[in-house]
């Protein structure tokens, strides 16, 4: 049996992390395995490279540089997890792909889109079967994601402005790719949880 890839995209405190790993659990409970993954990281090589790129001053990297560490991350993770797991008939989830580089580093500063897909095409060659994209007010987003204790915070730490233009980005990719679904993460937990399991639900055979 062939594996199930599910990405869940978003800005930045959308819940979408959260929400992984309840339909991680929820899905686990139907009796399917499932591998629940993240980006960056998601294997040792690419948890290495996440402290590079996720913490730090905002202007540490160049975009430029960032789309390289992303890809060297997302293709380890790739030959270490999310190919393993699908080859295995798993259900993989990962918090991010593919799409934030598309976002974060190919439009939020500058018109790099052509050098993401160039990459991506060369080096990881994978799209998931569905994309979540949580959608949120990106001042709430900001809110949330700068309340959270700890050192992962050089995204937010580029304002809101930021936010506001990875949103609009996120929303116009997913006008153009029939694999997303929009989900308004501007919910209870419960609610947001519930949206993303009727979401999900036909694609588990």
């Amino acid at each position: 049996m062939a594996g199930l890839f599910l990405s869940f995209e978003g800005i930045d405190g959308s819940g979408k992390s959260t929400q992984a790993r309840l339909l991680a659990e929820a899905v686990r409970a139907r009796g399917h395995a499932v591998t629940l993954t993240r980006e960056p990281g998601g294997s040792p090589g690419a948890e290495e490279i996440r402290r590079l790129v996720l913490e730090g001053a905002t202007d540490r990297w160049s975009a430029e540089t960032e789309i390289l560490l992303f890809t060297a991350a997302r293709r380890d993770h790739l030959e270490k997890t999310i190919r393993p797991a699908l080859d295995r008939g798993e259900i993989v989830i990962s918090d991010r792909f593919a799409d934030s580089t598309r976002i974060f580093q190919g439009i939020t500063r500058g018109d790099l889109t052509a050098t993401v897909d160039r990459l991506h095409a060369l080096m990881i060659g994978l799209e998931p079967d569905l994309t979540l994209l949580f959608d949120l007010d990106p001042a709430k987003g900001l809110a949330r994601a700068t309340a959270r204790a700890g050192k992962e915070l050089r995204f937010e730490d580029m304002g809101l402005a930021f936010q506001q233009k990875a949103r609009d980005g996120f929303l116009a990719l997913a006008a153009q790719h029939a694999r997303f679904r929009v989900i308004d993460a501007d919910a209870d937990q419960a609610v947001v949880a519930d949206r993303v399991w009727h979401t999900v639900l036909p694609h588990l055979g």
